[in-house]
């Protein structure tokens, strides 16, 4: 979650220094681009009480037009933390990049922001800008070093790590899902810092070019998902993190899936098809209210749904083992709605 909000700020920033380059001369010329592979977004989150680990983002995009509007992206789906699982778990339990794949940021420099920048070189700025982030958008501001380069470059930094907390955004959910998944404590906010390079824009029109095109960064540049299929043992940790999502979703009573079960399920067809070799099976749970005949049988049917779901998006229906287990696996206290929420669930495994 920590990541999240870094990424935020690292936006934020971002807008604040395309500004200030352009005041050398023309305040916003025609417009300021985001060096991406000269930036930098960190984030930092604490395990354990006191276990700090930092983490980043790998593609991040931006510019700030011609009037001083500043748009930046970061995907998701690029967080990295140097671990493979770990880079799944992010993506997956707290992100749920399925969903909310981008991370945005826009905000409004003014001139007189910037006005003195040709002249003192470097200052600091307070700015305010607006943040969409898991289906929230919020405004915040931030204190950001803005440093001019040269004619054409401006460095963006922060003036100290900037403190987010994860249930602004309604992430809250997707960090208990994180700790429990890595089964350890996690401190619910994060201190992020970043350093970007914009550039000026040389084309006419008002508002700053768009890159070029860039390729898919190599897989030890940008923690991105990488191609072609994964080896047992990145299978069976995507199927045990994929089982830990909650975000199937059925009818009540019924096996019939809801819409909103689409995009994830996608992206379960995706990871199957990467693992050619094995048979993977498909588990059904119910939580305890109702006759335990009735549970079995509505377990069974879900599970099965599911199977069918993943045989029209093109996996062999002799690759999949569908079973269910009704209310005798719970994984939570069923006397809680929330633990009946838990038990409720589709598993994905390797029999």
């Amino acid at each position: 979650m920590k990541y999240t909000f870094g990424l935020c700020l690292a936006l934020f920033l971002s807008l604040v220094s395309a500004n200030s380059g352009a005041a050398q001369s023309n305040p916003f010329g025609n417009g300021w681009i985001l060096e991406s592979d000269a930036s930098t977004l960190q984030f930092q989150s604490i395990k354990k009480s006191s276990v700090i680990e930092t983490s980043s983002f790998a593609k991040i995009s931006g510019e700030i037009d011609s009037g001083g509007g500043v748009s930046l992206e970061v995907l998701l789906d690029s967080v990295d933390t140097k671990v493979d699982l770990r880079n799944v778990r992010m993506r997956f339990l707290f992100f749920e990049t399925f969903n909310y794949p981008t991370a945005t940021v826009s905000a409004q420099i003014t001139q007189d922001m910037i006005a003195d920048l040709a002249n003192v070189r470097r200052k600091n700025v307070v700015m305010p800008f607006s943040l969409d982030l898991h289906g929230v958008t919020k405004t915040l501001e931030a204190e950001i070093s803005l440093t001019l380069i040269g004619d054409d470059l401006v460095a963006v930094s922060t003036v100290e790590p900037i403190n987010l907390a994860v249930d602004d955004f309604n992430l809250l959910g997707g960090l208990e899902k994180l700790s429990e998944a890595a089964n350890v404590d996690i401190v619910p906010s994060t201190a992020v810092s970043f350093d970007f390079i914009f550039r000026k824009s040389k084309t006419e029109g008002g508002s700053a070019s768009a890159p070029s095109p860039e390729p898919t960064p190599a897989p030890e540049n940008a923690a991105l998902e990488t191609e072609g299929d994964f080896s047992l043992e990145a299978c069976v940790g995507r199927f045990e993190i994929l089982s830990r999502t909650g975000n199937i979703y059925f009818a009540p009573g019924s096996s019939r899936l809801d819409q909103a079960s689409t995009p994830l399920l996608d992206t379960v067809a995706d990871i199957v098809s990467r693992c050619p070799d094995l048979t993977i099976q498909i588990s059904g749970h119910t939580d305890s209210i109702g006759p335990n005949s009735d549970n079995q049988r509505l377990s069974e049917t879900r599970a099965a749904s599911v199977v069918a779901f993943l045989e029209n998006k093109g996996i062999s229906g002799d690759r999949m083992v569908s079973r269910g287990f009704g209310e005798d696996r719970p994984v939570a206290d069923n006397s809680t709605q929330k633990g009946r929420g838990e038990n409720r669930r589709i598993e994905f495994s390797v029999p």
